[in-house]
This record gives structure tokens, C-alpha cells and sequence, in this order.
């Protein structure tokens, strides 16, 4: 069970992250802006590269709304990836789940944890790459493709133990491993390896998640 201390620290750590991916986007929005008000004669070609950079803001918060946030409806397959795919693709990660039924339905908890793994994965592709996700959506399996592809090196000392969960919290930039697993936990849900001659192939999330 976390104690009090556990609990402020993934807060803490949360705000941090969520400060660290939203500032720059913001601090762009804000830029042109501030450039379009100084020189209104150029104004049109400003405020296009405003209006992308904010499109690009409400995609990224649409999508840690839904997976940071409290848990809303169900999610489907398709609206899953309608919420991760625009996110990803500026990192140069493209989302292939099309060995999913795209009306095929996740439950509101297994949804959440489901857009967490993609972030995780997506965390383990430094210089882009592909996230494929096949199986069902009560037994999936997640893998990377990419140049420096690699799951975190914690990852398989944090699953199924929430207090190596919570003590794996280094940083904002270790958050996402750590925060997946302590969700899925927190839902009746597993997250195992699937394990090769190169380590951590990927993963698998199986459980209820109601």
C-alpha cells in the first residue's frame, strides 16, 4: 500500500512531466504571438505557425487528458488511435494496431492503461520508430521497431511490484514507466515481458481492467 510520501511525489512528478512535454509548445504559441503583435505586416505566416503549434498543444493534451486523467468512457481501438496518432507522428512514431478491430471496445480502465503503454513505448523510441500492437484488447501485446528501439532498463524490476513501482520514480523523465505499472495494479491488470535473445521484445497486458 503507498504511503502518503509515495503519493506526493508521483503528484509532484506528474506536474513536472506534464509542465516539461506542454512547455514548449506553449512558449512556441506564445513566441508568435509576441512576433505577430510587433510586426503586423507579417502576421499571416506567424500566426499559421501559432495556429500548428497550438493544434499540436490540444492534440498532446487530448491525449494525457485521457491517459493521466480521471478514467472517462469506454474507448475503442479506433479512438484510441485517432488520440495517439497526430501526438506521436511529430516524434516520428507511427501507431500500427491494424491487426485490431477498430470498434473492438476497451473497458474505461484497460483504455487508460492501453494509451499509457503507447507512451511508454513511445518513451523507448529516441529517434522514432514503429509501435505494433496485435492480439485483442483484453490480451495484447505491444512491440518497438526503430533505430535505438530499447524499454526502459527498470521495466521488468517494476512489474507486478508497486513499491519497486514508486521507487523507480527518479525524475519527470522516468515517470511513465513506473505510473503504467502502479495503473495497471491499480486495475487488476498484468503487464509481462515478452522476452528474446535482445531482452524486452515487449509486453504483454492481460486482466480484466474493470
Amino acid at each position: 500500500m503507498a504511503d502518503l510520501q509515495q503519493i506526493l511525489s508521483l503528484v509532484e512528478l506528474t506536474c513536472a512531466r506534464l509542465c516539461h512535454d506542454l512547455g514548449g509548445l506553449i512558449g512556441t504559441v506564445g513566441n508568435a504571438i509576441d512576433m505577430a503583435a510587433e510586426d503586423p505586416g507579417n502576421d499571416s505566416e506567424v500566426l499559421a505557425f501559432a495556429a500548428s503549434a497550438s493544434k499540436a498543444l490540444r492534440e498532446r493534451l487530448r491525449l494525457l487528458r485521457a491517459a493521466w486523467g480521471p478514467e472517462a468512457g469506454a474507448l475503442t481501438v479506433a479512438e484510441a488511435r485517432v488520440l495517439a496518432e497526430a501526438p506521436l507522428s511529430v516524434r516520428r512514431i507511427t501507431l500500427d494496431a491494424s491487426a485490431l478491430a477498430g470498434d473492438a471496445g476497451f473497458s474505461p480502465a484497460a483504455g487508460r492503461v492501453f494509451l499509457n503503454l503507447i507512451l511508454l513505448a513511445a518513451d523507448s523510441l529516441p529517434r522514432g520508430g514503429t509501435i505494433r500492437v496485435a492480439g485483442a484488447v483484453t490480451d495484447l501485446t505491444v512491440r518497438i521497431d526503430g533505430p535505438g528501439a530499447r524499454w526502459p532498463s527498470g521495466l521488468i524490476g517494476c512489474l507486478g511490484d508497486e513499491q519497486a513501482a514508486f521507487a523507480a520514480m527518479s525524475g519527470p523523465g522516468a515517470l511513465q514507466t513506473p505510473l503504467t505499472v502502479l495503473l495497471a495494479l491499480g486495475r487488476r491488470m498484468d503487464l509481462t515481458p515478452l522476452t528474446g535473445p535482445a531482452g524486452i521484445e515487449g509486453l504483454r497486458l492481460t486482466g480484466p481492467g474493470k
